[in-house]
């Protein structure tokens, strides 16, 4: 296969269908920025459970030297309050209630918190002090969070006892509805853009059928023929998942780690490696869905 010819007849259908082809680089960024929106959220969606809701459904907070809340005073629990606290949790009172049960110290505490902000500006300022001592507590039955709750709120050393499925619950339903939302804008914005691809395809084919019918007289090859129509599809595609790429990699750069994280601090974000991650899947989405349609957009052309 002559590759000049086919680059030359690639950039002649190119020229021929400016506006067309402008159109599907357009439709295919907004398109891909919204599948790559979507990645996204479904990956801070996942980093925030992993962190809160799939690790424990009740906590109980024990005070620190800065706590004045609840049973706190300023003063650091007591080993004692703390041993006061394990045997109420394995109680035959509690006991019926609770799976499974986790101790985590102020250092461990600290070791996850940093892991978890890091990049954040917050994890230069918190220090080990700040964090609690706490009990991660599974329940049999979510439902009954009450129950502990009622049982340990009150015990001296405990700054609060947090049902942290129930509230983070609302915040979940919210994000994932967001998601669902952009994938489902992202499917139609993808089928117009299939549908431009497989349109422009079948103009430029239109506009060179004499040229088609003579290369079939001659004996081209059906790859032969149709290389140049999809590389046209797959250079429109290329550029808009380029520009989506962009626009998720400045998304997360510039709005979420440049004005979230300032914001909201207390909440880990996704960072740029998530990006790095979402970018090759935008660019495969769009490589792969203009090849198929241009390559079926052009067959109706390969018989005389």
């Amino acid at each position: 296969m002559r590759v000049g010819f086919v680059l030359s007849e690639v950039g002649s259908g190119l020229r021929r269908n400016a506006s067309m082809v402008i159109s599907v680089v357009v439709v295919t960024f907004i398109s891909l920025t919204f599948v790559g929106g979507a990645i996204l959220l479904q990956m801070q969606i996942a980093q925030m459970k992993g962190y809160w809701y799939d690790r424990a459904q009740v906590a109980v907070y024990m005070c620190n030297d800065s706590t004045v809340t609840g049973n706190c005073n300023g003063t650091k629990a007591t080993q004692e309050q703390v041993d006061a606290v394990r045997a109420q949790l394995e109680s035959p009172t509690l006991q019926p209630y609770i799976e499974h049960v986790d101790f985590e110290d102020q250092k461990q505490a600290y070791a996850d918190f940093k892991k978890q902000f890091r990049g954040n500006q917050i994890a230069d300022f918190v220090t080990v002090d700040y964090m609690n001592d706490t009990f991660w507590v599974n329940l049999k039955d979510p439902s009954q969070s009450d129950v502990l709750v009622e049982s340990l709120a009150g015990l001296a050393g405990v700054d609060q006892v947090q049902d942290l499925r129930s509230y983070l619950e609302p915040i979940f339903s919210a994000l994932n509805a967001a998601s669902y939302t952009a994938i489902g804008i992202a499917v139609l914005m993808l089928v117009a853009a299939v549908l431009l691809i497989a349109t422009t395809i079948r103009l430029s084919a239109f506009s060179r059928r004499r040229e088609l019918g003579i290369m079939r007289l001659v004996g081209a090859s059906n790859r032969f023929i149709q290389t140049p129509f999809v590389l046209e599809g797959v250079f429109a595609a290329l550029i808009g998942s380029i520009l989506a790429s962009a626009a998720i990699v400045a998304l997360v750069q510039f709005f979420v780690q440049g004005y979230l994280t300032k914001v909201e601090t207390s909440t880990p974000f996704v960072t740029l490696d998530s990006a790095v991650v979402v970018v090759p899947v935008i660019l495969g989405i769009g490589i792969v869905l203009a090849a198929v349609s241009a390559n079926i957009a052009i067959r109706r052309y390969l018989k005389v």
